[in-house]
């Protein structure tokens, strides 16, 4: 089975990642300059849009992760036998996990400087956050890491938004050349826009490079699009059928579930992403880890519950099952029926520790006693550290 070991759960997992080349033609509907270049699913696609876009090309394997140009997933090619020879060694590539199924073929830049731009939401301060560096093309982590005040971070007020003047002091403070300040206040303009009226969680240009004609140039690109917003957008549903998933991932899915497979022995379901969230970390801080971020949400009938518990035995490395549920909406004794009910028409592999509390908490824990299932298939623990501990003692033991 195919591991997603580069996707992490957000506290919002209704997101849809766009490859570069994705990225590329959708900043390009709003009037930021990329370069020339189109995608290719074979060598001879490659070849042909080389040949259109003329040489020289770079040939860039197209993945859902960090590292390409490292695992050999970025070449240039000055010639017809070169582009040929860098797709063929590229597509089918396995890049941490990921196979090669197309590259992006595109004019090759001549580059004077490479720069940072990015635009997400800062959920905490409840405004857009612009972050800006003059040291682009390596990963902003390293950056922040190895001098933070190399970047600049601007909120902006959703209702203000932020004009050119705005956006060149932004340059300016964040040590940009003069030379390229004007240049690249208007991307950031453009970059806004995209961010807004495209409806993204993040749009991100690394590198943003100053051509040594003076232009500025975005190089890069990488969107995660709102799939809340999808309702705006039906032309999104290409993007959707382009999605990375694993076979997990791809059954959830087809159940309408919030998941995201990870790499751990320890299943996961919770009702809502913030808890769901904390079950992985409390997962972790008992000495295990979790096999999956999934989230049913404010429901937990049979239905429901038995489309987790699918997913959830359709991992072979699942060993416990964590079910955390507080109930608000949610009522405990609904939950517990429903666990109940899908106890019975799936035969788990893996037994189930749940922790259950809030609302009709002791009714659903009676529901469960009353059941009568055994101990060696379902036990209730009081608290979430508890339940925790519970279930990665009995995935550690399992895989040792």
């Amino acid at each position: 089975m195919a591991r997603s070991s580069a996707r992490q759960p957000r506290e919002s997992d209704n997101i849809v990642d766009l490859f570069e080349y994705q990225g590329k033609q959708y900043f390009a509907k709003f009037g930021i300059p990329v370069s020339a270049g189109d995608v290719a699913h074979t060598v001879d696609d490659a070849v042909a849009i080389a040949e259109r876009v003329g040489y020289p090309v770079v040939v860039k394997a197209q993945v859902q992760v960090g590292g390409r140009g490292k695992a050999g997933g970025i070449k240039l090619a000055s010639n017809k036998a070169e582009v040929q020879t860098h797709a063929t060694n590229i597509l089918g590539m396995d890049i941490k996990g990921h196979v090669v199924k197309r590259v992006w073929v595109e004019c090759a830049s001549d580059i004077a400087e490479e720069y940072y731009a990015s635009y997400t939401l800062d959920r905490a301060a409840k405004q857009h956050l612009l972050m800006l560096s003059a040291q682009g093309g390596v990963e902003i982590e390293d950056v922040a890491a190895k001098d933070p005040t190399a970047i600049v971070k601007l909120h902006i007020n959703p209702i203000v938004g932020i004009d050119a003047a705005a956006a060149k002091q932004a340059a300016a403070d964040a040590k940009i050349p003069a030379k390229a300040q004007d240049g690249v206040a208007a991307i950031l303009v453009k970059l806004y826009d995209c961010f807004t009226r495209g409806d993204c969680d993040l749009a991100e240009i690394n590198p943003l490079i100053l051509k040594p004609t003076g232009e500025v140039h975005a190089l890069d690109a990488k969107v995660s699009l709102d799939a809340n917003a999808l309702f705006r957008h039906p032309e999104w549903q290409e993007y959707r059928a382009t999605e990375e998933l694993d076979d997990r991932e791809r059954l959830a899915r087809e159940k309408d579930l919030q998941y995201i497979g990870l790499d751990g022995t320890v299943g996961i379901i919770a009702n809502g992403a913030g808890l769901a969230m904390s079950t992985l970390d409390v997962v972790s801080q008992a000495g295990g880890s979790a096999a999956n971020f999934l989230d049913i949400g404010g429901g937990a009938n049979a239905e429901l519950m038995t489309a987790a518990l699918e997913v959830i035995n359709f991992d072979t490395n699942v060993k416990s099952i964590f079910i955390n549920i507080f109930g608000g909406i949610t009522r405990g004794d609904e939950v517990a029926k429903g666990i109940v009910e899908a106890m019975r028409r799936v035969e788990l592999r893996a037994p189930i520790v749940i922790r259950l509390d809030g609302t009709n908490a002791d009714a659903g824990r009676q529901i469960l006693l009353d059941a009568g299932i055994p101990t060696s298939k379902l036990i209730s623990k009081p608290t979430m550290l508890e339940a925790a501990r519970a279930a990665v003692d009995i995935a550690n033991a399992k895989v040792a």
